[in-house]
């Protein structure tokens, strides 16, 4: 079945590799600011803290919906002003729910559509300098559980927690081939991810084979969150 697929954001990193790996077999909108400039992705100009989805040229029925757009700050609590932490929620969390408000008929009208969206791991691992965007990011998870809840069985939530991934996010943490390798030993895998790895879940998640999941929380993170090798 031709799926018809919302990106808010995506136009790189792993949004743009979810796209890629779905544009081929099913209609791929992104709603983002920048144009990925593929005939084959429907780009719709938007920006996520002042757009409203709502008005958006979009298909009556959205099997799928994947919210992209995030951040990575890391400072010391001490040194992080509360306009920041307000900044990451915005984003994160606010974003989200006022994209979700204005295309939620839709993605009911189409047959269990499957939502998807991104959290950190350091939410279930604790990690200094994380303050503000594990706090962001964990406001995802709590709604996101919520949400399946309310919506079971009309549509399926759930949420990807990656690891350091190696995207233009991370680019300042991952700028050198040391980077690079420091970063990597600390995971159980000895490496950082890239976006095809989060990609690959994702694709899977907005798939039919996933049509028993929901409500779940997967880490991406290479065995960080779990396991304890050094």
């Amino acid at each position: 079945m031709k799926k018809n697929i919302l990106l808010i954001g995506g136009s790189t990193g792993i949004g743009k590799s979810i796209a890629d790996k779905l544009k081929n077999d099913h209609q791929v909108f992104m709603a983002s600011r920048n144009d990925p400039e593929d005939d084959q992705i429907h780009h719709l100009a938007f920006d996520v803290l002042e757009d409203d989805t709502s008005s958006l040229d979009l298909p009556e029925e959205l099997h799928g919906f994947v919210y992209c757009p995030g951040s990575i700050d890391l400072k010391p609590f001490k040194m992080i002003k509360p306009e920041t932490f307000e900044k990451e929620m915005q984003l994160n969390f606010f974003g989200l729910v006022r994209s979700l408000k204005g295309v939620l008929d839709k993605l009911k009208n189409a047959n269990q559509a499957s939502l998807i969206f991104f959290s950190t791991v350091a939410v279930k691992t604790g990690m200094p300098f994380h303050t503000s965007v594990a706090a962001a990011k964990g406001a995802i998870e709590g709604f996101a559980k919520s949400l399946a809840a309310e919506y079971a069985p009309s549509f399926r939530v759930n949420v990807i927690a990656p690891s350091l991934t190696d995207t233009p996010l991370a680019e300042k943490l991952l700028s050198s081939e040391e980077k690079k390798t420091k970063m990597g030993e600390r995971h159980p895998l000895k490496r950082t991810g890239t976006a095809s790895d989060i990609a690959n879940l994702a694709v899977y998640l907005l798939s039919e084979d996933s049509s028993w999941m929901t409500g779940q929380i997967l880490g991406v993170d290479g065995g960080l969150s779990t396991l304890n090798v050094n």
